[in-house]
């Protein structure tokens, strides 16, 4: 860490996903928190929502007596909250908040924001106002926490806000106005408006130079939203993202560059080591193939090739069209050498694990028929208007007997409980002999930086933050033998992304064992570059641009 940069005594860090396991932010926020709780010990406190009134979170130990003084009094002062742990490694303190009081304030919150920073409301609607009531919640529990605890007078104490997301922006925007000498920080994931164009099958890339992300807003009815995002990018001491490439949508659509990009980083502390590893692997590859025999009523051996892509069921954004595009290519192609599975690991909408195929696993029998819909693992409740099993009708892709490729929709959340699999995503991950990620839409993305942590080659593109990284890293474009191949993305190259993944499947059935060998060392190598020992350096960068910032207005202040 460079010596001159000023260093926080606490930092407050709110998020909708804090103790709330809903999308990647928890994975960055969880997996960044012991960096920052062994550097600051029980000073980086966590705040979240608090919607836990029925079942308690499997996220969040409450703790009675940690600063039980302050619970005291911010209960008295109306604040309905709840201290504890976080129960991730690091275990850092979480306060969760019920924001639910304060929307019977909700006119007056947003009369104040436009006010004082023409943050457009009038247009919110659904996941906004929930959203917008937490935030402000959020940071009425970091205005009592610093009043009762940090501010004794004199108090030089450096303190830090940092805010995820539009969701929680208009909290930081309530530090920024009453409690000027907090430094602000504020990141976004993902523009909240480029994700829309992108997800409404507009050209994202070529013509983000020509975008107006105002107008773009209004035409596809996402001002509030916007609106937010924009003017707190504007406002805070220190605005960021997570990739080069969403820089550059910033720039273009907020009207803002960013301060710092603050890649996200890994925690490999749950990888497992070598013997362990290499059990762990071969437990994941006979479930696999349990399951694909099962369902197929096939024999394939440990010979078989595994791919998986996985990720948010975000059809076209995640590449999952292209991906099912390369597959059926791949039936045809006569350099593949090996035959494939290709699993598609994405929630849908499930309704309940097949009965019939439970059966077989139990019995342990060989099969030589295969069930009924053999390309899905679990019944939906859209069957006939799911996306994946749409397109593979439509390619009239049955998974028969010759075909040299087999693909599966594995609909479900891997938590160990879906009742096909058994298993978490990370145990079975490492099964995998490729995995393949070609987003078309991704500010970072997670799965390919897990799947080459877990040894595990991979193909993305990019227009993900990650394979821009690897590129950066490589110096030059991936290939298989890097570890990670990168493929050339644009708006309009969906044929040629199919084509350079079926070639890229075909030459790795084709590697020998030692350049196979090869790849999983590489892929391993990468993943130590991305972890958040390395990262967090970007981090200190930001907390001294928002310190320094927070400083001088106190001084300007003072000299008034």
């Amino acid at each position: 860490m460079d010596k001159n940069y000023l260093k926080p005594d606490y930092i407050f860090e709110s998020s909708w996903e804090v103790c709330n396991k809903v999308g990647g932010i928890y994975t960055v926020l969880s997996s960044r928190a012991k960096t920052l709780q062994d550097e600051m010990k029980d000073r980086i406190i966590f705040i979240g929502p608090d919607f836990w009134k029925e079942n308690e979170s499997p996220y969040f130990k409450e703790d009675k007596e940690l600063f039980a003084k302050w619970q005291w009094e911010a209960k008295e002062a109306g604040l309905q909250v709840r201290v504890g742990r976080w129960t991730i490694p690091g275990e850092p303190i979480a306060v969760l908040v019920d924001f639910n009081p304060f929307f019977e304030k909700k006119d007056e919150i947003y009369g104040w924001l436009w006010e004082k920073y023409s943050v457009d409301s009038l247009h919110a609607y659904g996941d906004y106002d929930e959203a917008s009531m937490f935030s402000y919640a959020a940071a009425l529990v970091v205005e009592s926490f610093y009043n009762s605890q940090l501010s004794a007078p004199n108090s030089q104490l450096k303190v830090i806000y940092h805010a995820n997301e539009w969701m929680c922006g208009l909290g930081a925007l309530y530090i920024n106005n009453k409690l000027p000498q907090i430094g602000t920080i504020f990141t976004t994931h993902a523009t909240s408006i480029g994700r829309s164009i992108a997800g409404n099958q507009k050209p994202l890339y070529d013509y983000l130079f020509a975008y107006n992300g105002d107008q773009m807003a209004g035409e596809l009815n996402m001002q509030s939203k916007h609106s937010i995002e924009k003017q707190t990018a504007h406002y805070v001491d220190c605005f960021t993202t997570v990739s080069d490439i969403t820089a550059k949508e910033c720039v273009e659509l907020l009207d803002k560059p960013v301060d710092v990009v603050l890649p996200n980083g890994f925690d490999n502390s749950f990888v497992p080591t070598a013997q362990n590893f290499t059990k762990k692997r071969k437990a994941a590859r006979r479930k696999m193939l349990d399951i694909a025999n099962a369902l197929l009523g096939e024999q394939l051996d440990d010979d078989t090739l595994l791919i998986s892509t996985s990720g948010r069921y975000e059809f076209r954004n995640k590449g999952i069209d292209v991906f099912v595009e390369a597959m059926n290519r791949l039936l045809r192609d006569r350099e593949l050498k090996k035959k494939v599975v290709a699993f598609i690991e994405v929630p849908g909408w499930v309704g309940e694990p097949r009965q019939d195929l439970q059966e077989r696993l139990k019995s342990g029998k060989k099969y030589t028929e295969p069930l009924e819909v053999p390309q899905v693992t679990h019944w939906l409740h859209n069957m006939s208007h799911d996306n994946v099993l749409s397109m593979m009708k439509y390619y009239d892709m049955h998974n028969r007997k010759e075909d040299h490729v087999k693909v599966i929709f594995l609909p479900c959340y891997l938590d160990g409980n879906d009742g096909i699999v058994n298993m978490s995503y990370y145990d079975v991950v490492l099964g995998n002999d490729l995995c393949v990620y070609p987003s078309y839409y991704e500010p970072w993305g997670y799965t390919p930086l897990e799947a080459v942590a877990f040894k595990v080659p991979c193909i993305t593109t990019d227009l993900a933050g990650f394979g821009l990284w690897a590129n950066k890293v490589f110096g030059k474009y991936g290939e298989l033998s890097d570890g990670v191949k990168v493929i050339h993305r644009t708006d309009y190259n969906y044929s040629e992304v199919a084509d350079a993944i079926k070639d890229s499947v075909a030459d790795f059935s084709n590697m020998t064992k030692k350049q196979v060998e090869d790849c999983r060392k590489h892929a391993s190598e990468l993943s130590k570059k991305a972890l958040w020992s390395e990262f967090i350096q970007f981090y200190h960068e930001a907390y001294d641009i928002a310190l320094r910032k927070a400083e001088a207005r106190m001084q300007a202040g003072n000299n008034k």
